[in-house]
């Protein structure tokens, strides 16, 4: 039997954490919950944003006995695909927090989506333009989902949220639900040992190093002699300071054949440093010089040895191609 679109209830679908200690208590550390709270609200902003997805969330009151919270999960504008969207918001929600660092949550998330969406509140619809809609709605949620495993920011919350418990020796296990309005689950539960919580945290917030090639740099102050002081340069339109690592390009400097004049420029190869912040948020701490390809002199490109070796390697399949001739 087909549900109409008037049979939709939107209603409020819930998170639910719920800590269990080594010990007979229902007490928590206030500052260890607000803490760890703060993370993981921060997580769930990040995760829907990821999905498009404006939601806002409220605290649920309980009346159950041990330490466990709830909050519940609504989009901020009602919408037609509401039920749907907050469906798959809450379980995918629940998914990536319980997500490992090694583990994929974008393929995860896909699966949920479309196993979500086959429920008969869904896919039994007999409103053509609704149908629509919720197709429109799982194919952008669909196309999202990379960048769950991207974002440096769930990665960073989730590490926080965990190496929180793993500090607090009283918490031996956090789960996490799932549920719509009358508490039924929407999705499997997520029970995480104490033993498991270090595969959630970050090792280190160094990223790994970005490769530029065929940056102008406009040099500002430039380094003469041997130092291992560091290059100034406009770089995206702001002065940067750079490590030169072109031993070529230092000698050339060193024995006066480059000279330096106002608007000098270089065209060469970066290498960026970047490590994240405590809320995911990524700062260059370096950037080197690591191959000059060419520098100009009265606006004539004069070109390197190295930048003339880079230009004459063959590409990688030419390479392999070579191999079996």
């Amino acid at each position: 039997m087909s549900v109409n679109e008037e049979q939709l209830d939107a209603g409020s679908n819930c998170i639910e954490v719920e800590y269990y200690f080594e010990e007979e208590t229902h007490l928590m550390d206030a500052l260890i919950q607000n803490k760890c709270e703060y993370e993981l609200l921060a997580l769930i902003r990040e995760v829907a944003s990821r999905l498009r997805l404006r939601i806002h969330i409220e605290s649920a009151a309980l009346a159950e006995k041990g330490f466990r919270r709830r909050f519940k999960v609504a989009l901020k504008k009602e919408h037609k695909t509401e039920p749907a969207a907050v469906t798959i918001a809450t379980a995918a929600l629940v998914a990536v927090i319980a997500t490992p660092v090694s583990v994929s949550a974008a393929d995860e998330i896909r699966k949920l989506i479309e196993t979500l969406l086959q429920a008969p509140e869904f896919s039994q619809i007999d409103n053509k333009r609704l149908q629509l809609q919720i197709e429109k709605l799982k194919q952008q949620m669909l196309n999202s989902c990379d960048q769950l495993d991207t974002s440096n920011v769930i990665k960073k919350r989730r590490s926080n949220f965990f190496e929180l418990l793993h500090r607090y020796p009283k918490i031996s296990r956090v789960h996490f639900t799932a549920s719509d309005e009358q508490r039924i689950r929407i999705t499997q539960e997520k029970n995480i040992t104490r033993q498991d919580f270090n595969g959630f945290v970050l090792t280190t917030n160094i990223l790994e190093p970005e490769e530029v090639d065929d940056v102008e740099i406009e040099i500002i102050s430039p380094v003469l002699k041997k130092s291992s002081a560091k290059w100034t340069g406009m770089y995206n339109g702001k002065p940067h300071s750079f490590s030169m690592q072109s031993k070529e390009f230092k000698k050339l400097v060193q024995s006066g054949k480059v000279l330096f004049k106002n608007g000098t420029a270089i065209n060469c190869q970066l290498t960026i440093h970047k490590k994240i912040n405590n809320e995911g948020a990524e700062r260059v701490t370096g950037i080197d010089i690591t191959r000059v390809n060419h520098y100009f002199e009265n606006d004539k490109p004069i070109e390197t040895a190295e930048g003339r070796k880079q230009k004459k390697q063959p590409e990688p399949e030419i390479t392999q191609l070579a191999l079996f001739m």
